[in-house]
């Protein structure tokens, strides 16, 4: 069965951190580009970052930039979002997908994990 499992949430208080594990199962996470999303309660889920597949290019939306990384490790197969210096916006819950497609720096994200809940008190 090909699916992504989150782990790695919880409750933090402003200026902590956390790292979510996006574990695969079914596909090599490093043939496919893989990314972050989170939807807070009441808006629409929002990019937050993504890793090419292969050389392991990052992108971010600016709002998580120098506090967010995102890491793969190929053993394991799975893709990691470090969060440090975490705020109350960062609050929500975050989802990581893949592409459909492998080898693919373009596309769209067809295969979505279930979720994790990161909740940052201030």
């Amino acid at each position: 069965q090909v699916q992504l499992v989150e782990s790695g949430g919880g409750s933090v208080q402003a200026g902590g951190s956390l790292r979510l594990a996006c574990a695969g199962s079914g596909r090599a996470l490093s043939c496919y580009t893989t990314g972050w999303f989170r939807q807070a309660s009441g808006k629409e889920r929002e990019f937050v970052g993504a890793m090419d597949w292969g050389a392991g290019i990052t992108q971010y939306v600016e709002a998580v930039k120098g506090r967010f990384t995102i890491s793969r490790d190929n053993a394991k197969n799975a893709v990691y979002l470090q969060m440090n210096s975490l705020q109350p916006d960062d609050t929500g819950v975050y989802y990581c997908a893949s592409f459909g497609q492998p080898e693919r720096t373009t596309g769209e994200y067809t295969l979505w994990g279930q979720g994790t809940q990161v909740t940052v008190s201030s």
